[in-house]
């Protein structure tokens, strides 16, 4: 059955990246959730999409560039300070401490790619054995070098490529470089990948589905999960059907 994943928790209607928008998902009924991690100067993972803070907090700069504390006094309601007064960028931890009490899938995107984090691979598989939280857990990256890395380190831990335009055969290509699921945009998820992909034993979840048209078509090719800003909207759906 189709799984659904909460894009950055509920980011459709509660502050993007946030335990508010993460419990708000399990709330919703969501699977899982897919997260962001960037790591701060004093090398802590923390959630946050951005390379810096501009957009979604009050502060301004890189993630690279402030402490853990310098970060934890920025207000992170983004878009919906109607709604909510404060929030907090939290360390992964603190969401894989609550994720684990819950039992609920966590998928962690590597926000590796602009920004080189030395160590962020070794540093996040410290805070996922600590939590005891390995079968709960799905890596995804932009940046194949960490996939590979990543499969070198974590081989049992699931893994895959994230990727925005056509790949020849991406179901052979994550295996290439150590991974097991594909993780296209929704563009480049026609029906015949997905059903080759899975055909051939790879998990498809693409992103960022918002539109109930293209979440009916995925629950109907039996597409392994998608993810969405929306999961309550997805949920209902799925359940009607």
């Amino acid at each position: 059955m189709t799984e659904i994943f909460g894009h950055r928790g509920s980011a459709g209607t509660h502050p993007e990246n946030t335990m508010i928008s993460f419990k708000q998902a399990y709330i919703d009924g969501a699977d899982g959730i897919e997260l962001d991690v960037q790591l701060s100067r004093d090398g802590i993972p923390v959630v946050i999409h951005d390379e810096t803070v501009n957009r979604t907090t009050d502060g301004k700069g890189y993630v690279k560039d402030l402490t853990l504390m310098e970060l934890k006094k920025l207000n992170a309601v983004h878009k919906f300070k109607k709604q909510y007064k404060h929030a907090e960028i939290p360390t992964l931890e603190e969401v894989l401490d609550w994720a684990a009490k819950k039992r609920f899938k966590v998928n962690i995107e590597l926000k590796n790619g602009i920004v080189p984090y030395a160590g962020m691979e070794e540093n996040i598989l410290d805070l996922i054995d600590r939590c005891n939280m390995d079968h709960l857990i799905i890596f995804s990256s932009f940046n194949h070098y960490s996939i590979a890395r990543l499969h070198t380190l974590a081989p049992d831990i699931e893994k895959a490529v994230l990727y925005m335009e056509g790949i020849y055969k991406p179901w052979e290509y994550t295996k290439w470089v150590g991974g097991q699921g594909i993780h296209p945009h929704i563009k480049a998820a026609k029906t015949s990948i997905i059903q080759r992909a899975q055909d051939a034993g790879v998990p498809v979840r693409p992103f960022t589905v918002n539109d109930e048209k293209t979440m009916s078509r995925l629950f109907e090719e039996g597409c392994a999960g998608f993810f969405t800003d929306f999961p309550k909207k997805a949920v209902q759906l799925k359940y009607q059907k």
